[in-house]
């Protein structure tokens, strides 16, 4: 099943999950290995790369072959731009698992309380590297640019440039400006689905041109 005549080094691909309504287009270097290639997927779809079973779907939408060779090259298999490769989880998580929160207890404190509570961005320092896990959504990487009080929203937002055009600014709301980035990198989010970390600039964004 070797591809001939592939002179692209990278391939622009569409990721679906069996634990995840939504659907990701992402780019992959052709030369990573369907191991290399799992462990990109884990922070997109959430399940863990042992227990992925990865099948092809050609721009059709029609099944072509299933991703079983962990030491094949992705190059290997007749994966080209538009195509969608789907992520079925055996980790015994069901559909919509670590995207549905209306199970989660919810419950409500005055925002006098809030504001001084720790995680409402006190332990979200500016600079920092962060991942974005919003509620359907895939997460998102970037950089803590802004934490404070704004005038669109009441209480604590997170200011953050991603390291792709995925966000909904430049930094600025309504005419005011937080922050500075690029048109469509900036985003305001609240402190709970922000994690700061040691996350590496956008890990499946270091096989693109």
């Amino acid at each position: 099943m070797e591809v001939t005549g592939v002179s692209a080094p990278t391939v622009t691909v569409f990721i679906s999950s069996s634990l995840n309504t939504f659907r990701s287009e992402k780019r992959y270097s052709r030369s990573l290995t369907i191991a290399e290639f799992k462990c990109k997927l884990e922070l997109l779809v959430g399940s863990p790369a042992s227990c992925m079973e990865l099948e092809l779907y050609g721009v059709d939408d029609k099944f072509y072959s299933k991703l079983d060779q962990e030491d094949a090259l992705l190059g290997s298999y007749p994966v080209d731009d538009g195509c969608r490769i789907h992520v079925i989880d055996h980790s015994g998580a069901r559909l919509g698992e670590y995207e549905d929160v209306s199970r989660v207890e919810k419950y409500t404190i005055s925002q006098e309380a809030y504001d001084q509570r720790q995680g409402t961005g006190s332990s979200i320092p500016v600079g920092s590297r962060c991942e974005v896990r919003a509620a359907g959504q895939s997460p998102r990487r970037g950089t803590v640019m802004y934490v404070g009080l704004t005038d669109f929203k009441p209480g604590y937002w997170i200011g953050v440039r991603y390291d792709e055009p995925l966000g909904k600014n430049d930094g600025s709301v309504n005419g005011k400006r937080y922050f500075e980035c690029q048109a469509k990198y900036g985003a305001f989010v609240k402190p709970a689905v922000v994690t700061v970390g040691d996350f590496p600039e956008e890990d499946y964004g270091l096989d693109e041109i």
